[in-house]
């Protein structure tokens, strides 16, 4: 079991409470390890720890504009992928028709987030309806395809070390944040039953090793009548997660962890209230996380922390730089302190790497200077 070095010190002016009853005139900064799990200083500056005038080198605090990128084919090995490392791969896959073909991942696991669109989800499993908002977590070797009529916008998030597992909630209970009663798994229902007489051949586009092979059966793959066990996939839509809060404190980011691995951590910011406390930060701390890679997706709503962010759009902020609000937000959230603004209503996927995430070529879809979108 880790051991951290630790002992309560302090120096000069400070606070009694993290993120609490910061003195006027001060701004705090969160230093610290190990993606909010490990040791922590919070230290108190006198100018905001984001107003640098000048960025230079081959690093920045990143936003995308997902919504630029072209449609591609229906199968999710033709999805632009936009991010990765050796653990990770992180795709927008845009497309308006049937997937003619089943898929396969055979390195690693998938969670495929709908920012848009709705339709059916067929697999080794049985059928599911899906819906904008919906999760769908995918295990490593599972079989699939979806139909829709309608035009799909997907956030594919795949993990090749491990598999998918869901948060511990320790003391909270098990029914935090969201029952497990509320997890869809897929059904031997009707609408399966009626794609048994598709008689003609189907194909397996199977990924393995980052190629794709495709394997001809001359008959419907998805025949299954029955199956028990736990390697299964599951679907989630953020309505049916109940957000942790505190009216006095502002609750890191990853106590809102909705999906696990080894090396990221799959976050959902859903709409909840905003803290009462007059002493209490209403916005997110200023903070430098120093071993893990910070990445949103914005799915919808007006993002209290960021000036000038759409649906659609993606930041990057690699670790070892620090970031916050945006002036216009920290502004706004001093200004609520008599509580003229109850609820956030942004809905956002975070996704939180251990490893170092790269950036594909997105010169097309990044936006300009969002890294000098801290200054007053």
């Amino acid at each position: 079991m880790k051991k951290y070095i630790t002992f309560p010190l302090r120096e000069g002016v400070h606070s009694r409470q993290a993120h609490c009853d910061i003195p006027d005139g001060l701004y705090e900064r969160e230093h610290g390890r190990n993606g909010f799990f490990g040791p922590a200083s919070h230290i108190l500056h006198k100018h905001k720890p984001t107003g640098w005038s000048q960025w230079e080198g081959p690093l920045e605090l990143t936003l995308l504009d997902l919504n630029k990128l072209e449609d591609s084919a229906p199968c999710p090995w033709k999805a632009r992928r936009f991010m990765h490392n050796a653990q990770t791969q992180v795709h927008f896959w845009k497309f308006g028709a049937s997937m003619p073909d089943l898929a396969r991942n055979g390195d690693g696991d998938m969670i495929l987030f709908f920012h848009r669109g709705e339709g059916e989800f067929f697999c080794d499993y049985g059928h599911m309806s899906y819906r904008e908002g919906d999760y769908i977590n995918i295990p490593r070797g599972t079989s699939w395809r979806l139909e829709t009529q309608v035009r799909n916008e997907v956030l594919t998030i795949e993990a090749t070390e491990d598999l998918f597992v869901l948060p511990e909630r320790g003391i909270l209970g098990h029914h935090a944040q969201f029952d497990l009663a509320v997890l869809d798994t897929p059904k031997i229902d009707d609408a399966f039953k009626a794609q048994y007489s598709d008689t003609r051949e189907t194909r397996v586009r199977a990924k393995r090793r980052g190629q794709v092979t495709t394997v001809t059966f001359p008959y419907n793959f998805l025949d299954a009548v029955g199956w028990h066990g736990d390697c299964v996939p599951v679907k989630l839509n953020w309505r049916d997660i109940r957000e942790l809060l505190s009216d006095r404190y502002h609750l890191p980011p990853t106590v809102h962890a909705t999906f696990l691995s080894n090396t990221i951590i799959v976050c959902t910011f859903a709409p909840r209230p905003i803290e009462s406390d007059p002493g209490a930060l209403k916005v997110p701390f200023f903070h430098n996380n120093d071993e893990f890679d910070e990445s949103i997706f914005y799915h919808q709503g007006e993002f209290f922390s960021r000036d000038n962010i759409k649906p659609g759009m993606f930041t990057l902020h690699p670790s070892g730089f620090h970031h916050g609000p945006h002036p216009k937000a920290f502004a706004a959230a001093a200004a609520n302190n008599q509580g003229e603004r109850k609820y956030t209503d942004e809905v956002a996927v975070m996704i939180d790497s251990r490893y170092p995430l790269q950036l594909d070529d997105v010169d097309a879809v990044k936006v300009p200077d969002y890294v000098h979108s801290w200054k007053e």
